[in-house]
């Protein structure tokens, strides 16, 4: 009887789950040790938002003592949000890298790629280092390599901080999105300026977008279905990225 009676409580605990108990989770990561973007609280809750608009419960913290074999168990992904400096010691970093070669995946937003500039793991990993950026917003078009991004065929104008990077990634990643370097000031990469791209990584993927900058960017419709593709592709919910 009391088997019975345990058995039942429990039928009832699991029919009273949540629906995001069952769903796969990404860890979403904004700490900093160098210069802290304002956006940041916004991005991650944008993140977030869409995260579970795309069946996938997220941990959002700026506390990395959670990259350990143990503490990244469970996890599809790690996202990066507007990160900066040298955020992970020597053990974390070991955990990042056998997680991600491992099979797990990698996203960058923006300043991920001026992060852990003495790592040379985490700068093929992120695809390119930041180099410079021009003063200020600026506005361009975004021409993407897919459909179902841009509201109209594949080009996006957009007004946010555009990244120059210390190398052109092209060679190593499939870009995703460049941007026109004919439309502001203070552009450094020519007529070939990437400014999204994915690769695989080992056994695992890795995708990132320089866009992410300002506030505004977080509730712009291309913008949010731009990283809802990134975020199927790295937790492996799709293969196209």
């Amino acid at each position: 009887m009391r088997l019975r009676s345990a058995l039942s409580a429990l039928a009832l605990l699991v029919l009273a789950a949540p629906a995001w108990a069952s769903m796969p989770t990404v860890l979403v990561f904004s700490k900093t040790t160098g210069w802290r973007h304002d956006s940041i609280p916004t991005a991650v809750a944008a993140v977030q938002r869409v995260a579970m608009q795309e069946s996938l419960y997220s941990n959002a913290t700026e506390d990395a003592s959670v990259f350990t074999a143990e503490g990244l168990r469970g996890y599809r992904a790690v996202i990066f949000v507007n990160t900066t400096g040298d955020v992970l010691d020597a053990a974390q970093q070991q955990a990042l890298h056998d997680f991600i070669e491992g099979g797990g995946g990698y996203m960058g937003v923006h300043s991920a790629a001026d992060t852990e500039y003495d790592w040379p793991w985490y700068g093929e990993l992120v695809g390119a280092y930041f180099l410079s950026h021009p003063p200020g917003l600026q506005t361009t078009r975004v021409q993407f390599t897919q459909d179902g991004i841009a509201a109209n065929g594949r080009e996006w104008k957009v007004t946010d901080e555009i990244y120059n990077y210390r190398s052109n990634p092209r060679a190593q990643v499939q870009v995703l999105a460049t941007v026109t370097e004919a439309d502001y000031e203070g552009g450094t990469m020519g007529g070939d300026h990437p400014i999204s791209w994915c690769h695989a990584q080992g056994k695992g993927r890795a995708w990132y977008t320089g866009l992410g900058h300002d506030v505004p960017l977080y509730s712009d419709p291309t913008f949010l279905r731009h990283l809802a593709r990134g975020l199927r592709y790295v937790s492996s919910r799709a293969d196209d990225c």
